[in-house]
This record gives structure tokens, C-alpha cells and sequence, in this order.
């Protein structure tokens, strides 16, 4: 077996994302020699000592990062800010801070300054995850497959980041770099879209009269069941999300409002081909999915 990437690793938050990395590196012994874990509460982290996902588990984040090589933010993104001025001044020289946040210019500004000249700042982005949250949550095939999208500073050194790179390899995921204002305008589209119009029109089910409210539970198709799982995320990760994406997830949001518009003409219009056209469109995408091992 390879020598362990790392010697101490981190994970600042332990939910689905941070528990599976940690079960990966304890099955495959080749990530970390040491592991740590740290939480808000200390029920999570009884609980993270039940599963044995750490050697050592700390309330504080300072602590955690403290002697770390790499420090990975598995939080959601709104909390990043305190939690960077909190582990800054305690990282060690050569130490790599990472994370997994699904925003990356909000990540870049609220961690970077607090990263000291002798530390590396690495974002990244795996793609992947389930609607389900904590450290029950995680498993060790959640990266297989999926790609994790890094977003290096300008001026970033060059082996930190392949150090980062070389771990999500180790957990199963391919691996594209790209500027940060490029990923959160893609991720927009892909993956913060939906869950809007998702946790919306879960919404508008429940606000109907109590009578048609049960019919949509106890008739729903798989498409709204479908809504549904998308719907049960993490509502603070996602209220994060959409704040520190805003103005992506805003101009896709009135992208997507006109085309619905459009859609809606051709309804009313029996525009018979432009609904064929949409619906062939639709399949065309799912087809380019699944070939690609991405559905």
C-alpha cells in the first residue's frame, strides 16, 4: 500500500460529504494516517465515535486544524467565513485547505483571506451527494464515477493542488478544473436550478386547499415523487447555496421563466411541434447522461 497522501487530515463538518470521505480513508488506508473530526454538536460527534469515522473528535475547529496537511470545509458554505478566521491563524506551514462547497467565488471570498502566506487554498466541488444528511448519511462508493470540479487560485501552487486532485481520485471521482465564476454559472443551470424549482413546487402542493393537498400525496407520480427527493435536501446547505450564488442562480431562474412562458403559449396554442420539439429535446439530454454514466 501507498504512503497515506496525508498525514492528519481534517474535516471541518461531518455530514454526508465529510462522512464519506472519512469512511473511504479508513477503507482504503492510503488518504490519511490520522483522521479528525469536528462538529457543532456533540451528539453528532458521539455519534461519528459510534461509527469510528474518526481517531479524534473535537466541538472546536481550531483544534482540529491545528498540526493538520490538509484541512477540508465539508460545511455549509454560509458558515465558511467564521470558520476560516477560526482554523487560519492554527494551520501549519505547508498545510493545504480545501472544501466542498457548491458555490466557489463565495468560497474563494469568505476563506482566502484568512489563508496564511505559509498555508494553499484549494476549492474544489464534488459533485455528488443524495438528499439524505449527517454522519449516517455517508457511504464509500457516494464519489465513483462522479466528477469533482477544482477551481484553483491564480497563482496557486501547483502541487497542492494535485495533492487535492490525488485524493478525490483515491475516493473514485474524475477530476476538471475550472475557473470559479465558470462553475458556479454552470452549476446554476445543473444543479442549484433545480433544486429551486424543486423545493417550489413542493411548495405550491402544499399550499393548496387540504382536499387537493391529499390527492397530490396520495396520487403522485413519479414525477413529483421525483420533486420530492430533490425537495428533502439540507435546507440550510441549500439556503446557503442560493445566496452565495445569487446572481447566477437569478439570471438562469429568468432564463428558464421565459422559456416556461414560451411553453405555456404553446399549450394554450396547441403548438403541437414546439411541445414535441421540447419533450424530444428533454430525452436527447437524458440520453447524453446516461451515456456518459452521469444519470
Amino acid at each position: 500500500m501507498p504512503e497515506p497522501l496525508f498525514r492528519r487530515l481534517a474535516l471541518i463538518g461531518i455530514g454526508l460529504i465529510g462522512s464519506s470521505v472519512a469512511r473511504i480513508a479508513r477503507a482504503r488506508g492510503d488518504i490519511a494516517h490520522t483522521l479528525v473530526a469536528n462538529a457543532r454538536t456533540e451528539a453528532t460527534l458521539a455519534r461519528v465515535r459510534e461509527l469510528d469515522l474518526a481517531d479524534e473528535t473535537t466541538l472546536d475547529p481550531a483544534e482540529a486544524a491545528r498540526g493538520a496537511d490538509c484541512v477540508m470545509l465539508c460545511a455549509p458554505v454560509g458558515a465558511y467565513a467564521a470558520l476560516a478566521a477560526a482554523i487560519g491563524p492554527h494551520l501549519a506551514p505547508g498545510a493545504i485547505v480545501t472544501d466542498v462547497g457548491s458555490t466557489k467565488q463565495s468560497v474563494i471570498r469568505d476563506v482566502a483571506p484568512h489563508i496564511p502566506a505559509h498555508a494553499h487554498f484549494v476549492p474544489a466541488h464534488p459533485i455528488a451527494g443524495t438528499e439524505y444528511s449527517g454522519p449516517d448519511a455517508g457511504f464509500t462508493t457516494l464519489f465513483e464515477g462522479r466528477y469533482t470540479l477544482l477551481t484553483p487560485l491564480p497563482g496557486g501552487d501547483p502541487s497542492a493542488v494535485e495533492k487535492i486532485a490525488e485524493l478525490w481520485r483515491r475516493c473514485g471521482a474524475l477530476i476538471e478544473t475550472m475557473d470559479a465564476a465558470h462553475h458556479d454559472r454552470s452549476l446554476a443551470v445543473v444543479s442549484h436550478l433545480p433544486h429551486l424549482i424543486a423545493f417550489t413546487i413542493c411548495g405550491t402542493a402544499d399550499d393548496l386547499e387540504e382536499e387537493s393537498r391529499q390527492d397530490v400525496l396520495r396520487f403522485a407520480a413519479s414525477g413529483f415523487r421525483d420533486f420530492t427527493r430533490i425537495a428533502a435536501s439540507d435546507p440550510v446547505m441549500w439556503r446557503d447555496v442560493f445566496l452565495n450564488n445569487r446572481e447566477a442562480l437569478l439570471e438562469m431562474l429568468a432564463r428558464f421563466m421565459e422559456d416556461a412562458q414560451a411553453m405555456a403559449r404553446a399549450v394554450r396554442w396547441a403548438d403541437a411541434a414546439y411541445i414535441e420539439d421540447k419533450v424530444e429535446r428533454g430525452r436527447k439530454i437524458r440520453r447524453s447522461l446516461i451515456a456518459l454514466n452521469q444519470a
